[in-house]
């Protein structure tokens, strides 16, 4: 299990408190609560409907929370659009990697570096390509982003992300849909993006992969937090093995 403790401050770069949302009469979030320090990474665990992409949606700013609080370090959000929330340093992947699929790769990136990052294009060509190299696409940088393999859109997604230059990076289940090799690969280059200093909120359903990488864990059900803390206790706590019994931790 990583050490992530070692060299985390103590002021969080993301706050949500007492967070809840609704749809009408449902309920699919209910005041939750949690911060993630400088340099942490905090998987999110939940079947589901459990809650985790709304969650997401509410601090990349596609949705609005019906109560709560959200802190970008001091910075409360207040309804910015996703645009205004990546210039303000929030980096987002989707479960289904969504590239400019006519774009080729290094053009992606580019979008990502000057409209999200507010590089200009002169400064973004060299930025983009060392995020290329570090995601392991550089041989894929002139390719169209609909012609890559599933794993390469996976790190293209990755990639994008990075290049915006995030404060806080949010994956949302980046690793489903590979294989287990696959997986262990983009494992890796996530533990080298945080090794770096990235601040991380991993959502997955891939227990392997969270635990190889996160420093704590967050467990949700039906919208509430059921357990968070370090990945032993909350693996081991009764509450989660009965959400996931039948899933192999």
């Amino acid at each position: 299990m990583p050490d992530g403790s070692a060299g985390l401050t103590r002021e969080p770069i993301l706050r949500a408190s007492g967070v809840s949302k609704s749809f009408g009469a449902v309920r699919v979030l209910h005041e939750v609560s949690f911060e993630v320090q400088q340099g942490e990474v905090l998987g999110i665990l939940g079947p589901n409907g459990a809650g985790k992409t709304t969650l997401f949606n509410l601090i990349s700013g596609d949705l609005k929370p019906s109560a709560g609080e959200i802190h970008l370090g001091d910075i409360r959000l207040r309804g910015e659009p996703p645009y205004r929330r990546c210039q303000m340093g929030i980096g987002r992947t989707y479960q289904i990697p969504r590239p400019y699929s006519g774009m080729t790769a290094f053009e992606n990136l580019l979008v990502a570096s000057t409209f999200g990052g507010g590089r200009s294009e002169a400064d973004s060509y060299a930025f983009c390509a060392q995020v290329l190299q570090e995601c392991e696409l550089a041989q894929r940088a002139n390719t169209r982003a609909g012609s890559l393999t599933l794993l390469d859109r996976k790190r293209l997604e990755l990639a994008r992300a990075l290049a915006s230059g995030p404060k806080l990076l949010l994956l949302d289940e980046i690793a489903g849909g590979l294989t287990e090799e696959e997986s262990r690969a983009l494992v890796a280059l996530v533990r080298r993006i945080r090794e770096r200093g990235v601040t991380i909120v991993w959502i997955e359903h891939v227990l392997h992969a969270l635990l190889a990488v996160a420093d704590r864990l967050l467990v949700l059900n039906f919208g509430e937090t059921i357990a968070v803390g370090a990945p032993e206790a909350v693996i081991a706590d009764p509450d989660v093995k009965r959400v996931y019994m039948g899933i192999e931790a």
